[in-house]
């Protein structure tokens, strides 16, 4: 799915607004859509990995669905089986695929974010993303990332904080 240049703007100052309305002390990043993914991002623009969290939409298997943006170190792996079905207090959960997530989040892959998302779709983040004293996620599309402090996932409506989301390294 490719995005339009003028859904980037309207999907940014959607993302922008959202972060500044929760009191979010972010700095943009512009990107090259070509290298939105997580490792060719950091590759090109040198972020550590350590440093870049991903936000990835899942959801219950099974009616009603369920859905949750969790959000993870890049170097980590999202615990769907356990960690993720017990927060969504279900049997079976797997990863939205591309259009699912477009039309949950109203973003594209690479470009899902925390900011803007619908307010009753729940948050979870690992525990492990909070030792960062800055992270890069997603700026709501392709083009552009935001540098945050994590520590605003302590005080941002629809956050759950939970141990052990991701395993890994």
């Amino acid at each position: 799915m490719n995005e339009k240049i003028d859904d980037i703007a309207t999907i940014e100052n959607r993302v922008h607004a959202h972060a500044r309305a929760v009191g979010a002390d972010f700095e943009v990043l512009p990107c090259d859509p070509a290298l939105a993914d997580t490792a060719a991002f950091c590759a090109h623009y040198g972020i550590e990995m350590e440093d870049s969290a991903n936000a990835i939409l899942v959801a219950s298997k099974g009616e009603p669905r369920k859905y949750a943006v969790c959000v993870l170190l890049a170097t980590t792996r999202l615990d769907v089986n356990k960690a993720v079905c017990q927060q969504l207090a279900c049997k079976r959960a797997s990863f939205a695929d591309a259009d699912e997530t477009a039309r949950i989040t109203g973003m594209i892959l690479g470009g899902v974010t925390v900011f803007g998302l619908p307010p009753d779709l729940p948050l979870f983040v690992d525990a492990a993303v909070m030792a960062r004293a800055r992270v890069v996620v997603g700026g709501g599309s392709r083009s552009s990332k935001l540098r945050i402090d994590p520590a605003i996932f302590r005080t941002m409506p629809g956050v759950t904080l939970v141990e052990n989301l991701a395993k890994g390294p």
